[in-house]
């Protein structure tokens, strides 16, 4: 930030560094691109621990095993007290140490060494990683969270550049490496600075942590690089006709004022050369016919270009040429029952989608980017290949075919059988394995209870269809009772059915009552509609009168009851609602003139009793006048 007040007085320049330390009190991350990494600390490798560091690095106590409170050591592994075992940050390092520190009870400074080599009035990203060692459960739940304070001091060590504290870093359930980072710039003629690390945290129980890999590298305008069509990279297929590409640079002049531009490119993104006289912010390649990385220098004046230590490095730009895929490979040809669903599928690799087509070339497109194919009928399918990087087709299409078998014809079926029979159930299909719900596996079963039997027919080509067979009870006719309303017989049966009624076993009616019945002894009948069952039983239909009218005008003069013709023993008597007996009868007709010792009675409700055998009845009557 200092460099874009360099044309201030010199008067300012105290307030004004004062004022960027204010601003700079917190930890970051370039926001721009960055060089290659122009000092690295990783603190070596090896089973052994140590060596210590250099004098002055520190003031903490080196010791060869267990650090205890002030003391480091620089190590591979943590097997001490109940820390997280951990291997260090370091990508790919064999036995990597780090920087292992036992804070000390007093707050304060434990590591500083200086940075030499860097460019004057040039900006720089500091960063470093950190690692709580103490887990969560540790100290009883109750450790004390590591806080590192980041300095960066100017070589007299009198003027601070940028700082930042870590903030409290508690314990982990496992081992977790952290980033942290600063960016500052170097004063006008400097070319050195010191970095230093203070422990915030406080003593006691905790504050245990290890230190890795700490970088130093120029910090610069975040750079786009970007073809006419704003495209960051490029594929083209081989077989396309050979292609140039025109790429621009494009600095979002957040940290430099001016920009100088050299353009690199490279045959595997490692080993780059700088590309002679391209020193523009847009380049044109020549027509490329292999992979080819692109990416640009960055500095404030030519002069930084050559020096690492000055530059900074854009993205890459990759053009790359993408191969001819290959056909995809067939996982087989599918014959299979029409209704299991399984789709033709094919393997490709991970950058190759599959498309699927009705014919060899051309045709019309089924499916995109799928690998299977869930085709809906018998048939030759095609499945072609085709890189994701680029428009870029097999020569060929694999072919597929499927075949799809019938199922078996079957036809669910409802029947019924009588109560107390049974009844066979057919399969009613050839040509076909069978399995019953009852575990028989015959073309038929016979069956004598209710219910809904289902029937697993298989083909020979190992199809199946399922059949159900619903079979109900047709049950007998139960009579639950007889009764007479003096001329009508009506009868009740006990349970429910298509039952039909007679009283003399020939003809038969749907209606359960018969009108009109004289009185005596019948027989009645009860039949099932079907044939399942018929229910007789004798009755005695008595025809007792609901009123009379003795008035003299010969209808309806008597109070006779009929149907007592077959009873040896027969006995009515009749009484008046006092329960005076007014009328006695034995074993003679039941016949009644309403008077009592020759005089009429009066109009009202009298009573009977009826004997005739062991059969009683008692109930009442009208008469009228």
């Amino acid at each position: 930030m200092i460099k874009k007040f360099r044309n201030l007085p010199a008067s300012l320049l105290p307030i004004l560094l004062l004022f960027t330390n204010s601003l700079l009190g917190q930890l970051g991350f370039c926001p721009g691109n960055t060089g290659q990494p122009i000092f690295t600390e990783d603190f070596g490798n090896g089973v052994s621990n140590g060596p210590p560091l250099a004098a002055g690095i520190t003031t903490y106590q080196y010791v060869d095993g267990v650090p205890s409170d002030g003391s480091y050591t620089i190590s591979s592994a943590t097997p001490f007290y109940n820390w997280h075992r951990i291997t260090d940050h370091t990508p790919n390092d064999t036995n990597g140490k780090a920087f292992i520190v036992n804070a000390d009870y007093t707050a304060g400074e434990f590591f500083k060494r200086p940075v030499n080599g860097l460019c004057e009035n040039t900006s720089y990203e500091f960063s470093s990683w950190v690692l709580n060692l103490l887990p969560a459960s540790g100290c009883n739940n109750n450790g004390i969270p590591i806080n590192v304070r980041f300095e960066i001091w100017d070589d007299t060590d009198t003027q601070r550049l940028a700082w930042g504290d870590t903030g409290n870093i508690p314990g982990t359930a496992s081992s977790l490496w952290r980033q942290y980072g600063l960016v500052f710039q170097t004063l006008p003629g400097q070319t050195s600075v010191i970095l230093k690390m203070l422990n915030n945290g406080e003593g006691g129980c905790g504050n245990d942590l290890a230190i890795d890999d700490i970088v130093f590298r120029t910090c610069g305008d975040a750079i786009t690089i970007a073809d006419g069509l704003d495209n960051l990279d490029l594929a083209f297929c081989e077989t396309a006709p050979a292609s140039s590409v025109t790429i621009t640079a494009t600095p979002d002049e957040s940290i430099y004022k001016s920009h100088a531009f050299q353009w690199q490119d490279s045959s595997d993104g490692v080993v780059w050369t700088d590309i002679l006289g391209e020193d523009n912010e847009t380049y044109t390649s020549p027509l490329l016919t292999n992979d080819t990385f692109f990416r640009v220098k960055l500095a404030e004046d030519v002069i930084n270009l050559a020096n690492p230590l000055c530059s900074t490095i854009s993205d890459v730009f990759k053009v790359i040429i993408v191969p001819k895929p290959l056909p995809p490979t067939s996982n087989g040809d599918i014959a299979t029952c029409v209704n299991d669903n399984i789709p033709l599928t094919v393997s490709v690799p991970a950058d190759i989608l599959v498309n699927w087509y009705d014919a060899p070339f051309g045709g019309n497109l089924l499916l995109e980017n799928s690998t299977s194919y869930l085709a809906p009928s018998d048939g030759t399918y095609y499945a072609e290949a085709v890189s994701t990087l680029a428009d870029c087709y097999a020569d060929s299409r694999t072919a597929l075919s499927l075949t799809l078998y019938e199922l078996p014809v079957v036809t669910d079926e409802t029947h019924s059988f009588c109560e107390g029979e049974d009844i066979i159930l057919y399969a009613n299909i050839s040509n076909v394995t069978y399995n019953w719900s009852t575990g028989e596996t015959t073309s038929n079963i016979i069956v004598d209870t209710a219910g809904t039997y289902t029937l697993i027919v298989t083909n020979p080509n190992g199809c199946q269809s399922t059949k159900s067979i619903t079979v109900s009870q047709i049950d007998r006719p139960i009579i639950r009772s007889v009764s007479s309303e003096e001329y009508t017989i009506k009868v009740l049966a006990k349970n429910l059915g298509s039952f039909e009624y007679s009283l003399d076993g020939i003809n038969y009616q749907d209606q359960n009552s018969f009108k009109n019945r004289e009185g005596g002894l019948y027989t009645i009948y009860v039949r099932e509609k079907s044939g399942c069952g018929l229910t007789t039983m004798e009755y005695l239909h008595l025809v007792i009168p609901k009123f009379f009218t003795p008035n003299g005008d010969n209808h309806n003069d008597l109070f006779i009851i009929h149907g007592t013709d077959n009873f040896q023993n027969s006995e009515l008597n009749i009484y008046d609602r006092y329960g005076n007996l007014l009328r006695n009868i034995r074993n003679a007709p039941f016949e009644w003139n309403g008077t009592f010792k020759n005089k009429a009675l009066p109009a009202s409700d009298y009573w009977y009793s009826l004997k005739l055998d062991h059969i009683e009845k008692r109930g009442h009557f009208t008469l009228k006048r």
